[in-house]
Order: C-alpha cells, then sequence, then structure tokens
C-alpha cells in the first residue's frame, strides 16, 4: 500500500504563533446606548421651565441649576454595555495631558460640552483611559475611541463620567463612509 504525505504550504503570515490571541472585534455604538430605555433626564427637572425670564444672578436660577446638575450627575448608565467591546465617535476633553500627549481624557457626544457648557448628564460622558499616550490629540479634537466598556462613575473637575472606557486605539474621527 502506497501512502501519500500532503504537505500543506501556508504562508508564515496564516499561522497564528503559539498563545497568540486574536485582537478583539469593536461593536460600534451610538451615544443614545448608553443611556438605558426609560430614563427620562428631565423628569426630575420640571420645574427648570421657572427659568425662563430668570438672570445669571438670581438666587433661584442658581439652585434650579444646582438641582439640574445634582440629577445628572446620578444619570444611570446602560448596563446592557459593561464589558462590551465598543468603538464611539466623541470629542476631547483633556484630563492629564503632558508634550507627548493626553493619557486620561473624558469623550463627551458634542463640541464644547464640559468646557463652554455644563457637563451633559453622567450616562453621555465616557473616562478614557487610553493604553498609550494618545499623541496629537488635543482639547475638543473629535476621535473614535475602541475599547472596553465599563459601567464605572469617575468626578472630575469637567464632569462625572458614568463610564470608563480602556482604550485599545484613540484615532483622528473620520466620517465613515455611507
Amino acid at each position: 500500500m502506497l501512502r501519500r504525505t500532503f504537505v500543506c504550504l501556508l504562508p508564515l503570515a496564516a499561522a497564528a504563533p503559539a498563545g497568540a490571541q486574536t485582537p478583539p472585534r469593536f461593536r460600534e455604538i451610538k451615544w443614545d446606548e448608553l443611556v438605558p430605555a426609560g430614563w427620562d433626564p428631565m423628569k426630575d427637572l420640571k420645574d427648570l421651565q421657572q427659568l425662563d425670564g430668570l438672570t445669571d444672578a438670581d438666587p433661584r436660577a442658581a439652585e434650579l441649576l444646582k438641582k439640574m446638575r445634582a440629577v445628572w450627575d446620578q444619570a444611570p448608565s446602560n448596563p446592557a454595555l459593561d464589558g462590551q467591546n465598543v468603538r464611539i465617535p466623541g470629542y476631547v476633553v483633556p484630563l492629564e495631558e503632558g508634550k507627548d500627549g493626553v493619557a486620561e481624557f473624558l469623550l463627551v457626544p458634542y463640541f464644547g460640552a464640559c468646557i463652554h457648557s455644563p457637563p451633559p448628564p453622567a450616562n453621555q460622558i465616557i473616562h478614557v483611559l487610553p493604553r498609550s499616550v494618545a499623541k496629537g490629540v488635543r482639547s475638543m479634537d473629535a476621535v473614535w475611541v475602541s475599547g472596553t466598556l465599563r459601567r464605572e462613575k469617575v468626578d472630575s473637575l469637567m464632569g462625572t463620567a458614568g463610564y470608563r472606557l480602556q482604550a485599545l486605539k484613540v484615532e483622528p474621527y473620520v466620517q465613515p463612509s455611507r
């Protein structure tokens, strides 16, 4: 009986080295997915309509804004996203930066959030810890961030985040092709 031996010649790149892990896949999410179904950010703030006609110096305006801030800082996060590998676009609010780049930042859904306007609700702020310093990133740059999302409150001088993201990638925002 004749035995034939076949040798499969594959390019070396096709064979994964022993112990190598495949890189995680990231699901692209939108900001509204961070808000749990049924949460109404204005439910406890019905008296904010009283702001009409108040000046910034009016103590009633300050009290109403303080109430709004307390409600928004306690905004619930979406439990379905905890531990998910996600990709999300947003704007950078640096928390720790140096000459090499940004080492820690908040990701927010709109330009000027936390800097030129009050912070959005906590479930609309992500505290980002890049794996390595994000080079060439500045305040209010639009970026894509990819990594593992966790439901975790983080207080900073710029706002309260309802999520923390361990970022594997921080890259310039590019409009997706349609």
